[in-house]
């Protein structure tokens, strides 16, 4: 037997594609109903196996990422084009702009 097809409650055909052409969308009523929503035992997760799914000898300390972040590590060196020595030979940064001395 086919399941039986659920009435929801809104106003007529007509007034529906008034209110349709003037929302400028198709409209979705925030009543909820049984067959709108999702059953109450969905089944569980089918999960993969990671490095923290057995909890012995599983310690804090070897799941803590914030113990693995470093520093970045530098991928090439700077070019040459970016480096500017003054008349003292130190090493100056190019800044990009004009440069206010507020002193």
């Amino acid at each position: 037997m086919p399941p039986k097809v659920q009435f929801h409650h809104d106003v007529n055909p007509f007034i529906q594609t008034i209110r349709n052409f003037l929302l400028g969308r198709k409209h979705t009523l925030a009543l909820r109903f049984q067959d709108t929503l999702a059953t109450r035992s969905p089944p569980p997760p089918v999960l993969p196996e990671g490095p923290a799914h057995r909890l012995n000898t599983n310690y804090y300390y070897n799941r803590d990422a914030r113990r693995e972040v470093s520093p970045p590590e530098l991928i090439a060196p700077i070019p040459k084009q970016l480096e500017a020595t003054d008349k003292a030979g130190a090493l100056k940064r190019i800044t990009p702009g004009n440069l206010y001395r507020w002193d």
